[in-house]
């Protein structure tokens, strides 16, 4: 099994004639992705590679039946391209973008709690459940079938602790890269949530990083309701106090949101938290034994 996404997903991507929607488009169907839509208003009626284009979202899922969007619109609208996909039913919303001001964001938070519709991101590589659907930018090579859940804030770790468990001949159900804004989608109490839920997932994998307390949130989550063995990684042991580090939301004010702050919280209900990636999958292996 897997969360989020699956072979019933029917993926739209708004954006899709712009480069990068176009690349990771064809991408993911090559992958076995079933993409069924795009969207571009004023492109309506034209195709990419035999994917029907249209002007709205609304008009994309009455036609082809689209639950899943993928975002690769410019930032300054990408907040009313999220939008306009809840409005239109559907059931998430991955947004890819980065660079969406920190006010649209949190209008779009508002708006999303009122409705059914789950976010991933924005300024994130995505979700894969390999073998069954990828619904963003990770790279379907590097993945594996298989039982451990993997949630990261950053993407490149994403790709990093994905390519040392499939070297070691373990697989994944779904990799999910919630991204590093401040103001975020699904995080990691979520997709702890999630993967506790997924009869199929063995072993959560959780890679943090400095700034928030996101990953404070996760060990109190952890200790309540997760009996799944989770290994965790954070990234930012030497990062220098009060400067902002990669994402808009890793940065360490005095001794909150550190690295080592955040190891000590998740080692204290029974999470192991490796120092580097290579090691993460050495617990990982020794947690299943």
């Amino acid at each position: 099994m897997s969360i989020l996404v699956d072979e019933r997903t029917s993926l739209v991507v708004q954006g899709i004639t712009g480069n990068e929607g176009t690349f990771h488009t064809l991408r993911n169907r090559d992958y076995g992705t079933k993409v069924v839509a795009g969207v571009t208003p004023g492109k309506g009626g034209q195709d990419v590679e035999g994917i029907p284009v249209f002007d709205t979202v609304a008009r994309a899922v009455a036609e082809t039946g689209a639950n899943t969007s993928m975002i690769f619109v410019p930032p300054r609208f990408a907040a009313e391209a999220i939008l306009e996909a809840v409005d239109a039913g559907i059931g998430l919303v991955v947004c890819i973008t980065e660079g969406i001001p920190v006010r649209d964001l949190a209008n779009v938070r508002s708006y999303l709690e009122a409705s059914g519709t789950r976010l991933v991101g924005p300024n994130c590589p995505g979700v894969i459940s390999p073998g069954q659907a990828n619904a963003g930018i990770i790279p379907g090579e590097i993945c594996a079938p298989g039982t451990v859940g993997l949630v990261s804030r950053s993407g490149t770790l994403v790709y990093q602790i994905v390519h040392e468990l499939t070297q070691r001949g373990i697989g994944q159900s779904t990799c999910v890269g919630m991204g590093g804004d401040p103001v975020h989608g699904i995080g990691f109490v979520e997709a702890l949530e999630l993967f506790q839920a997924d009869a199929e997932t063995e072993l959560i994998v959780l890679t943090g990083e400095i700034g928030g307390d996101d990953e404070e949130r996760a060990a109190a989550v952890i200790a309540e309701r997760v009996t799944k063995p989770v290994v965790g990684y954070l990234a930012g042991f030497e990062a220098p106090p009060g400067k902002r580090m990669g994402h808009a939301g890793a940065i360490v004010t005095g001794s909150s949101g550190t690295a080592a702050a955040k190891a000590e919280a998740l080692e204290a209900v029974g999470a192991s938290v490796g120092r580097n990636p290579s090691q993460v999958a050495d617990l990982v292996a020794e947690r299943l034994g």
